[in-house]
């Protein structure tokens, strides 16, 4: 995985994109996303980062949707026949498609890659499913700011801070804590509605 970090550095302009379709790629099979956000925090920083992370889950989420609706059917099905907390999803996406997508984007106790292609055979709207996508922010923020620090860490020999260290570092600690803060409460209002949906 460093390895492809790396490559995807050294691509200079070249590099947001490659990592956008690598996104993509893990998206589409299966592959956990938290280490290649991570990755782009690194790799891009908080801003850039967040957005490629972004782009790239969105882009990875509607293909699976469409794959989900179009090709894969029968195989989603099957996947998830018997498995209440899906069934109760179907349900509640027939009443407002938009919210639960929305919802389930806050939330962590989804599974993000297999709800993708789940959605796929809900009666959601590919328009909404795309723009609730937005619920996946916080928790991207998050994630991405860690991978920064990270990447800061790694890089604290090389460069010479334009300011002192304390400071910068207490800036970014305080970030970071205030992300968590928000991804967190947010994260606990869409369970709350969640549970108030009985889907659980």
């Amino acid at each position: 995985m460093l390895d492809i970090f790396h490559w995807i550095e050294n691509l200079g302009y070249w590099g947001g994109f490659a990592f956008m379709v690598a996104y993509i790629i893990a998206t589409i099979a299966f592959i956990p996303g938290s280490a290649l956000t991570l990755g782009g925090g690194a790799v891009f920083g908080v801003l850039w980062g967040s957005i490629y992370v972004f782009i790239g889950a969105t882009l990875g989420a509607i293909a699976a949707f469409l794959i989900g609706r179009y090709f894969a059917r029968d195989w989603i099905a099957k996947k998830i026949e018997g498995n209440q907390q899906f069934m109760a999803i179907d349900q509640a996406v027939a009443q407002s498609g938009f919210k639960i997508v929305f919802l389930t984007r806050l939330s962590p106790i989804f599974p993000f890659s297999l709800l993708n292609y789940v959605f796929g055979i809900t009666n959601v709207g590919l328009k909404d499913y795309a723009i609730a996508s937005i619920g996946m922010i916080p928790a991207t923020v998050m994630y991405v700011y860690i991978g920064s620090l990270a990447g800061d860490l790694a890089r604290i020999d090389s460069e010479t801070p334009s300011l002192d260290p304390a400071l910068q570092w207490t800036m970014r600690i305080v970030g970071l804590v205030a992300t968590v803060v928000v991804t967190i409460y947010a994260t606990r209002l869409a369970s709350k509605a969640i549970a108030e949906l009985n889907i659980k």
